[in-house]
């Protein structure tokens, strides 16, 4: 059975992670994972809470795992649960246990941060414009894929350029995989 290498796209609220994380599952003919929150906060018939976040985290792994029996050497995928954790962190002042515990074990071969130079997109689900806060949001995520152990890349300018870091990344960890 051939290695399957996992990449995540992570970064502040809008800037172009599900529209990145799309084009490359095209690109490399491949699965990619879609934020699981964004489609549980649609059917939820009221404010998401904290307690909420666990399924959200648990649902995200679910669909990790349906898309990754499905990908093609590589899957895709638009966040992990530190983007939830960040996000309970931030807005509750504490993580549910199980969603640490879960980040410790999952294993990923490449980050591609995206960078917080694209307008931002209003959106009923995001919740931070000002600019500040995407910065902090950017530096917060920075720091993450800096102490994770695992290689990253940082994508910014266009969706072309970013497009284009994207695809080199990625050829550089599948081309070094080789056999």
């Amino acid at each position: 059975m051939e290695e399957l290498f996992k990449v995540v796209v992570i970064g502040p609220e809008s800037t172009g992670k599900s529209t990145l994380s799309e084009f490359l599952a095209s690109h490399y003919e491949t699965m990619w994972v879609p934020e699981y929150a964004r489609r549980y906060i649609e059917e939820l018939p009221r404010p998401y809470e904290q307690s909420d976040l666990l399924a959200m985290a648990q649902g995200q792994l679910a669909l990790e795992a349906e898309r990754a029996k499905l990908a093609n050497r590589l899957l895709v995928c638009d966040t992990d649960l530190h983007v939830i954790r960040v996000w309970s962190e931030h807005k509750y002042g504490a993580c549910d246990p199980w969603i640490v515990a879960a980040i410790a074990e999952r294993r990923y071969d490449l980050y591609l941060l995206t960078y917080i130079d694209i307008p931002w997109e209003e959106d009923p689900q995001r919740e931070h414009p000002d600019p500040a806060m995407r910065e902090y949001f950017y530096n917060v995520y920075k720091e993450i894929v800096q102490s994770s152990g695992v290689p990253w890349v940082e994508v910014r300018g266009s969706f072309e350029a970013r497009e284009a870091t994207a695809v080199k990344a990625i050829d550089q960890l599948l081309g070094a995989n080789q056999r």
